[in-house]
């Protein structure tokens, strides 16, 4: 069976391991845990917990247990004293608090929801992301950063704050790994944030692993305008230290023109200017309506990709190896 390694955050994640998690092959996620905002904020603050609303988008993604279970952990209480927070975000909390370990928690709400495969947080040690503007503004924080429009303007420097030790467990599965899977995702605040980790650029230049890229379908507003795939493979290999990818998956359809209107405001559209035989250009976009939890305060994207269309061409190169 071979072993394939998913990097990144949020939504991106879940897209990835959910579409992955219908076939034969060993799952591993490893999460950034520089997420602040939403509920997850509040709970990092109020409680001194490590961020558990990335991890547990992945938690739900590789389940196998009911559709009962899945719709619990996502769960969004309306109001009260738990408005905004999401059922798996507390349970993970409190098993943290248990358990004494954010690692011991993440493996527990595994068993309890029959996950297909592994969840890693990157670091488990507490940290904040900034970012310096090129203006001298200091960004504080992922939802500062996730919120910024003046980052197309130029940034100094990126960093996570105290430097975090790696999780070894994330090396170990790097290393190990037949394929490895980065994005989509936030650019500044799901991917670049695990690699500021110290080690895991390296790991991804050493490991013998073949590499995918899955870009973007849209830029966002005041970041990334204009980006093509070519700027955000460009912003990566920063980080990384050289381009390591093998593939790129990147999305050949086409929303319709409502969609494209309705996100005008947000962004605009990735455009792939890259050719290749590594460039692997397919519709991949979603053609269902996301359900939207109630009491949930963050905005949905209905332009995404389909987690059945992105593994399937995943799985067409993890065959082929």
């Amino acid at each position: 069976m071979k072993k394939v390694v998913v990097i990144g955050g949020g939504t991106g994640n879940f897209a990835v391991l959910s579409g992955l998690r219908n076939y034969s092959v060993d799952l591993s996620a490893i999460v950034s845990m520089a997420d602040d905002g939403g509920s997850t904020g509040v709970l990092r603050d109020e409680l001194g917990v490590l961020p558990p609303g990335d991890v547990r988008q992945c938690l739900v993604a590789l389940s196998d247990s009911s559709r009962l279970m899945r719709s619990l952990m996502n769960y969004r209480f309306e109001n009260g004293g738990l408005g905004g927070h999401s059922f798996g975000n507390l349970l993970l909390s409190a098993l943290e608090k248990v358990t004494g370990s954010f690692e011991k928690a993440v493996e527990e709400a595994g068993r309890i929801l029959s996950i297909k495969g592994k969840v890693i947080p990157v670091t488990t040690n507490p940290v904040r992301l900034k970012m310096i503007l090129s203006n001298q503004k200091i960004l504080e924080g992922e939802k500062e950063v996730h919120l910024s429009e003046e980052i197309h303007k130029g940034y100094k420097s990126i960093f996570l704050e105290p430097f975090p030790d790696v999780n070894k467990r994330a090396i170990d599965e790097i290393m190990n790994a037949d394929v490895i899977i980065l994005g989509p995702g936030g650019l500044y605040t799901s991917l670049i944030p695990n690699l500021l980790v110290e080690g895991i650029s390296k790991a991804l230049r050493d490991t013998q692993a073949k590499k995918i890229y899955i870009a973007n379908l849209i830029n966002k507003r005041g970041q990334t305008p204009l980006f093509k795939v070519s700027d955000y493979l460009r912003e990566i290999q920063r980080y990384i230290g050289k381009d390591v990818f093998d593939f790129l998956i990147v999305n050949e359809g086409k929303p319709p023109q409502e969609l494209i209107k309705a996100y005008a405001l947000e962004g605009d559209l990735v455009q792939n200017n890259l050719n290749g035989a590594r460039i692997i250009s397919v519709d991949l976009l979603s053609s269902g309506l996301k359900e939207v939890q109630k009491g949930d305060r963050s905005q949905r994207n209905l332009i995404r990709h389909d987690p059945q269309k992105l593994a399937l061409e995943l799985m067409k190169i993890v065959n082929s190896l």
